[in-house]
């Protein structure tokens, strides 16, 4: 039997994983929760642990794992069946990447319907701790598949730092940003601060301010003045080397 604060912030985590891939940080179950502290997410998440709903992954930034569901809800779908569910109910149908390693081996023909690549401008590194100087277009750029894009216009950043890490943003990913001048409360963007600055930040509208977020709890929100701060693009995906 779950208390029902440990029943809320089971059912959050569960669809948070289905929604994004990965966990809510402590901040944003705190916010859902309504609690005041983050040590109360912590024992509720200790309890949820003790009772075999919950798993934490060892050495991995929010790394949470949903074991299992109370009894009186639909079996845990996982990630992707939830997300191709929701597309199809929205009426979308997202494009799939299929990966065909023997293509790229020598002496196999490529399939004719391989999906194609554009080169997108990597203008650079990205403080995701920090904000540093907006970095010029040095002739750089990466070559990425074009289902990741969908339309605009892109380009893309090389984080450097780990304040967004709980957002599964790591120290020398790339980060495929989507242009525009405009995010919905809650996104990660490239914000310009002070039309010298750049960062990549969660954006949030607190009244007549806006906040850049990092997702890391070592690192403070900054407050801004809307007219200091300039969304530069909004993140839509990232790319990773092993």
């Amino acid at each position: 039997m779950l208390t029902r604060k440990q029943h809320e912030l089971l059912i959050f985590i569960d669809k948070h994983l289905r929604e994004t891939g990965f966990s809510p940080s402590f901040e944003e179950m705190k916010e859902a929760l309504a609690l005041k502290s983050k040590s109360g997410i912590h024992r509720l998440i200790t309890a949820l642990e003790e009772r075999g709903f919950l798993k934490r992954r060892a050495h991995r930034a929010r790394a949470l794992e949903v074991i299992r569901l109370p009894e009186n809800l639909a079996p845990r779908r996982s990630a992707a069946t939830a997300a191709a569910a929701s597309a199809k109910d929205a009426g979308f149908s997202p494009n799939v990447i299929r990966g065909n390693f023997a293509a790229n081996m020598q002496g196999v023909p490529k399939p004719t319907n391989e999906a194609t690549a554009v080169n997108l401008p990597l203008y650079g590194r990205i403080a995701a701790g920090l904000p540093i100087e907006a970095m010029r277009d040095s002739g750089a750029s990466v070559e990425v598949p074009t289902a990741l894009l969908g339309a605009g216009d892109h380009y893309a950043l090389e984080v450097a730092g780990d304040s967004m890490e709980e957002a599964g943003i790591l120290d020398g990913d790339t980060v495929l940003i989507r242009r525009g001048d405009t995010a919905e409360n809650g996104a990660i963007v490239v914000a310009l601060i002070d039309e010298n600055e750049v960062t990549l930040k969660r954006l949030r509208r607190r009244g007549n301010s806006i906040a850049l977020e990092p997702a890391n709890q070592r690192y403070e929100t900054r407050i801004f003045g809307p007219d200091r701060v300039k969304v530069q693009g909004r993140l839509i995906g990232l790319l990773r080397k092993y």
